[in-house]
């Protein structure tokens, strides 16, 4: 049993996205911080800051290691962060060659840049279903965008539009959104590497060097430290929101289409006591999926405000919230392109 809908053993099956949830797992999550600390032995061995025996190593940690998950579980409540015992268990494992490990680093370098790595594969996930909901929408213009529509303002009849001019409000956003996804899986989603104060102090002149070998080995952006900086969170967020938004759009205006006689929707949507009832589920979920990533918006908003150099609360915030609002992404990139797919009529009867 679990108290989150989006991996709940039934609600999930609404709610989830076992594709976008799968970067949330536990297993995910130690892979993409090994391999944080794989890369920067290759970078800190490159500039001479570890042997590269040290380095080798600390690679076949990757091929081998299990890591002892009670023991992460009952040190994160004492430490507040999971590295601490996670870098103990590697070191163990790597005997001789343990002290080269996270030479330099600090457990934010670690989880943050292990984060990015997995938001890049959530990105890339949500960029290919945008194509898909995009080509969708192209498909109903081409095959229902002459027939005729009511527009109404205000939930109010207007004057008579077509049914591409309704297609063409769903689609503008979601174009603009995916070039958003692709311009930041373009530029690289952003390092965090700054040690324990954000000064880099331990790596002296090689710190630049080194910072810059670890964003190219990892495929992200070089960037100052931003432990304390986090509007790169709210960011992604905050775009999270916006396509779950323009997707909600398109759910509103469906399942309002539908109750109007204006659309039919195939698939699903039966009622226990009603057998003649097509319900417009998923229209509907599109709704709900983009009112809850708004609400959680807010709290990404307030983790903005890190204390000095670090802040436990804050950062322990974004925790809670943002996986919940990249699943709550998928789930709606997931059903938007079923739904559209499943259009049958669209306009006036």
């Amino acid at each position: 049993m679990t108290a989150s809908v989006f991996d709940h053993p039934i609600l999930s099956g609404l709610l989830g996205d076992d594709e976008i949830g799968a970067q949330f797992s536990a297993a995910a999550e130690l892979s993409a911080m090994l391999r944080f600390e794989v890369a920067l032995a290759e970078a800190e061995a490159a500039e001479g800051l570890i042997p590269g025996e040290a380095a080798a190593a600390i690679t076949l940690l990757q091929e081998h290691f299990v890591a002892d998950l009670d023991a992460l579980k009952l040190s994160i409540g004492r430490d507040g962060v999971v590295i601490p015992d996670l870098v103990r268990q590697w070191r163990a494992a790597l005997g001789e060659h343990g002290t080269h490990l996270h030479f330099g680093a600090t457990s934010q370098d670690a989880i943050d840049t292990g984060l990015m790595l997995r938001l890049a594969s959530v990105l890339s996930t949500i960029d290919q279903r945008l194509a898909v909901i995009i080509a969708a929408l192209d498909g109903l213009d081409g095959r229902l965008g002459t027939q005729p529509l009511m527009g109404r303002t205000r939930m109010q009849a207007a004057i008579p539009i077509t049914v591409s001019d309704r297609l063409g409000s769903w689609k503008g956003p979601v174009v603009v959104q995916r070039a958003a996804v692709r311009d930041m899986l373009q530029a690289g989603l952003s390092l965090q590497f700054g040690g324990a104060a954000g000064t880099l102090e331990k790596l002296g002149d090689k710190a630049v060097p080194v910072r810059l070998r670890l964003s190219e080995i990892l495929k992200l952006s070089d960037r100052p430290q931003w432990h304390s900086q986090r509007a790169v969170i709210a960011e992604i967020g905050g775009l999270f929101s916006q396509i779950t938004g323009s997707l909600g759009k398109i759910g509103q205006d469906l399942a309002l289409m539908a109750d109007n006689g204006t659309a039919v929707i195939g698939g699903g949507g039966a009622s226990s006591a009603m057998p003649h009832k097509r319900n417009p589920v998923k229209a509907e979920v599109l709704v709900t999926l983009a009112r809850f990533n708004a609400v959680q918006i807010s709290g990404l908003h307030q983790a903005l405000v890190h204390e000095q150099e670090r802040s436990g609360a804050a950062w322990t915030l974004e925790w809670m919230i943002l996986p919940q609002m990249a699943i709550a992404t998928g789930a709606a990139t997931r059903l938007a392109g079923d739904l559209l797919q499943s259009i049958e009529r669209l306009g006036e009867r």
